[in-house]
């Protein structure tokens, strides 16, 4: 029997507040991540607020997969009150969440992407969730300590050219 899905819920951290995703955010969120320079790893290119919309509209609508939770929040700097980016949790119903983030670039170099992944995982520490799981190129160096502080570790698995990177606990 699969657990219930999982929904995100607002979540405060010392600078920012992770608001669960509207599809009323894709304009703000399109400006914030607007330079293509944040795809240098991911691939692909920056979104119009229209494609941004279209796609938050698919995210909130949620998995087809009863036993898979899309959980997905952009990211309010308090200070400026502005949409500076997003974190992601895909989580499975046997307790694996696969975890995201990005940052706008004006708003990088500052912590705010391990602050936000921080509170994420802590926000996943209160679930069955057991491991969490990142992917991150191997040249992204920024990435790397992004999961690293969010307590994450690298391990020897590679997915689509990126290194998996884990932090598992015991099961509830």
């Amino acid at each position: 029997m699969s657990e219930p899905r999982v929904s995100a819920e607002p979540l405060r951290t010392g600078r920012l507040d992770l608001l669960p995703l509207r599809v009323e955010h894709a304009e703000e969120m399109a400006a914030a991540l607007a330079d293509p320079a944040l795809h240098r790893f991911i691939g692909g290119e920056p979104l119009s607020p229209d494609a941004l919309r279209a796609r938050y509209e698919r995210l909130v609508a949620g998995s087809g997969d009863p036993a898979v939770s899309w959980c997905n929040w952009v990211l309010r700097l308090r200070a400026g009150s502005c949409l500076v980016g997003t974190v992601q949790a895909t989580i499975t119903a046997d307790g694996i969440a696969e975890i995201a983030w990005v940052i706008g670039t004006p708003w990088q170099r500052r912590g705010l992407a391990s602050e936000a992944a921080r509170g994420l995982i802590e926000w996943l520490d209160q679930s069955p969730v057991h491991t969490v799981v990142a992917h991150v190129h191997p040249a992204h160096q920024a990435s790397a300590t992004v999961a690293a502080a969010a307590g994450l570790a690298p391990t020897e698995e590679w997915q689509d050219g990126e290194v998996r990177w884990r932090r598992q606990r015991s099961p509830r």
